[in-house]
């Protein structure tokens, strides 16, 4: 199989070239969007204006190893001469061969499959397509099927040259654009990815203030509060008593759009089973004894914004379903009410029940759980967070001393040791008590040292016997002791620094009861900076 040369035809015998300086198709050539609009009008105008019974523009893909055709799932492996388009990449020269001749020596499956309507009289020309540029960039192959004669003339045709040159060179334009688009895409997203990851850090570095904690599991908590309160999702969190979902279901409408709407917050367990219903869907009056006048339901107060209901779990059964109903479709009932109201509102729940368990007890509506559950925040308890329990020590502390009116406070290293090395089953709950109470024992002037805090108070003793030291299990802290001298301290610390409190600073009666001379412990009060007055 070789290439054919033909001798170029005079521009009279070539009125289709003539046709062509027209310039409609060529025209459309130029205003090509994409290389494949492209390369569909290229085989426009040759079927039309050269009058080819069949055209087709191939393009070489990117890693030139197979040649495509624009929406067909066919591939044309450049090492594969089964085909004809592998003879002319691979020679860079133009290609005539028949129909018949293609059927009978050629068995790729895919060109067979292109020429299996074509009259066996006609012939093929594929013709390789370079670019222009210095290194002959290859963009691909065009194949024609028409009469021998037409195609043995555009063999070696100037026109025929020249068109392929005006194609190839808006080939590489477009495609030189196409990349350029595809680079900006790219970058734009980037972009946008950037900013809006940065939007979210933002965001979730502002809930810092009131998510208190840089631990990682508070980090990625924030961030999914974050991503929680771009939706209209509800929301469910499940976590231990104490660990703050109240705070998170505030944070999670003060992010969100609704932000500028009411936030309504009723706890399912404080309620008792005969109320909650009114208190939720409201009532009409006369609706039950004791309705003297009709009253709206948190449901109505929450329309636009957001209703956190807390410990769900306790819902009783027949409320649930009520509930999936308004959460499905929006629509309610007051108790007495003969007409139907609608709720557009956001619903945040709250659990520290193991909900699944309840569901196969029949305690909860499984329905109801998957819808609570379109978007799950688990809040982790305080034993995963130990980093921050100095961070919300000194929060706590700070609160305290506005709310009451107190001098600012401190704490010391000793305490905050203690404080760290305690178990909280109350998580924060818990921790923020202990502080209040460490806070209300620490005299005025004075920091929180470990004789104010619970964990180590005794009980009052009478002035003529010493005060006992707390029980060996309200000590667990020295399990953890790495440093002998500096847990030595602490202790020595701890016991002055009780008695000091509960002699009111008299150092007469603290040394009484220690079995220590006044000036030992005055040299003492001065090496472990404790407070003595």
């Amino acid at each position: 199989m070789t290439a054919i040369a033909a001798a170029p035809t005079a521009p009279s015998e070539r009125p289709w070239h003539r046709e062509l300086a027209a310039m409609p198709l060529a025209l459309r050539l130029v205003e090509s969007s994409t290389s494949v609009v492209l390369r569909e009008r290229v085989s426009e105008l040759l079927r039309r204006q050269v009058g080819m019974a069949w055209s087709a523009c191939l393009y070489l893909e990117g890693s030139g190893r197979w040649l495509g055709l624009d929406n067909s799932d066919a591939q044309f492996d450049c090492s594969d001469f089964r085909h004809p388009y592998a003879h002319v990449v691979r020679s860079g020269k133009p290609l005539l061969l028949s129909v018949r001749d293609a059927r009978t020596r050629l068995d790729h499956p895919d060109f067979q499959a292109q020429i299996a309507c074509l009259n066996p009289q006609l012939h093929l020309l594929v013709r390789p397509l370079r670019g222009a540029d210095s290194r002959k960039t290859w963009l691909g192959a065009l194949v024609m099927a028409g009469d021998a004669s037409t195609l043995e003339v555009l063999v070696n045709d100037p026109g025929m040259g020249a068109l392929e040159t005006f194609v190839c060179q808006l080939w590489q334009r477009l495609s030189q654009e196409q990349g350029e688009r595809q680079r900006s895409q790219v970058l734009k997203a980037s972009l946008e990815k950037l900013n809006d990851g940065a939007r979210r850090q933002a965001l979730a570095d502002q809930l810092s203030k009131g998510l208190l904690g840089q631990s990682a599991a508070m980090q990625a908590l924030r961030g999914k509060v974050v991503r929680a309160a771009e939706t209209n999702l509800a929301v469910l969190l499940e976590g231990e008593t104490g660990t703050g979902k109240d705070c998170v279901a505030r944070a999670l409408h003060q992010l969100s759009a609704r932000s500028k709407a009411p936030f309504m917050a009723i706890n399912c367990a404080a309620i008792p089973e005969a109320l909650l219903e009114s208190e939720l869907f409201g009532h009409e009056k006369g609706a039950f004894s004791g309705a003297d006048h009709a009253r709206e339901g948190l449901i109505s107060q929450a329309d636009g914004g957001t209703l956190f209901l807390d410990e769900i779990g306790d819902m009783p059964l027949a409320l649930q379903a009520k509930l999936l109903r308004v959460l499905e479709s929006g629509c309610y009932r007051p108790l007495g009410a003969s007409n139907e109201r609608y709720a557009d509102l956001r619903l945040v729940a709250a659990t520290h029940q193991p909900l699944r368990e309840h569901i196969s007890e029949k305690r909860f509506r499984a329905d109801l759980y998957y819808r609570l559950g379109q978007f799950p925040l688990a809040l982790p308890p305080l034993s995963q967070r130990q980093g921050d329990i100095a961070l919300l020590a000194e929060c706590f502390i700070a609160d305290f001393c506005a709310r009451e009116g107190r001098h600012e406070m401190g704490i010391t290293p000793s305490a905050l040791r203690v404080l760290n090395a305690r178990d909280y089953p109350g998580n924060v709950r818990e921790l923020k008590n202990l502080v209040d109470y460490a806070c209300a024992m620490t005299p005025d002037g004075a920091d929180i040292d470990v004789g104010m805090l619970p964990t180590i108070q005794a009980e009052a003793p009478d002035s003529a016997s010493p005060m006992p030291l707390a029980p060996q299990e309200k000590l667990s802290f020295l399990e953890n002791v790495d440093d002998l001298k500096e847990a030595l301290r602490d202790v020595e610390a701890a016991i002055i620094s009780q008695r000091l409190a509960h002699f009111d600073g008299n150092r007469t009666q603290v040394a009484k009861s220690l079995g220590l001379p006044k000036r030992t412990l005055a040299h003492k009060c001065r090496l472990l900076e404790l407070d003595t007055k």
